[in-house]
């Protein structure tokens, strides 16, 4: 079985979030969603509308997605958990293109293209206009 997988807040789910995660699916037979828990997020100086079981919930509805795992951690557990489930191919948006080239010597790395005129900051600062 060739088992993929990614990593993201996944808040505020759109089509960017969409297309990426079906096109990683599409790469092998099995898709794992490391999503970065609030606690996290904090770390990353991010916040998000959703709380982690609410974006969990989301995630776990998708037919492409066929586990969810909590991200707390950057380069030590994507590592670690390309050991643990035996992960084929790593997927990123490429606008993270190169920062985890280091992981070619345990998987394949992939960094698909993102989705144009969408993301969830834009999202954001759509609504804002509304108010």
């Amino acid at each position: 079985m060739k088992i993929i997988i990614t990593y993201g807040t996944y808040d505020l789910l759109h089509k960017g979030h969409l297309n990426l995660l079906r096109r990683a699916k599409e790469l092998g037979d099995y898709l794992i969603v490391g999503l970065s828990t609030d606690e996290f997020n904090k770390v990353k100086n991010k916040k998000a509308y959703y709380n982690y079981s609410q974006r969990n919930q989301l995630l776990e509805a998708l037919r492409f997605v066929d586990e969810v795992i909590p991200e707390v951690s950057d380069k030590e557990q994507k590592l670690n958990d390309i050991k643990k489930y035996n992960v084929h191919t790593f997927v990123m948006g490429d606008d993270w293109r190169g920062a985890y080239d280091y992981l070619k010597e345990f998987c394949d790395v992939k960094y698909l293209p993102r989705t144009p005129n969408i993301s969830t900051t834009r999202i954001k600062k759509d609504l804002k206009k509304f108010k």
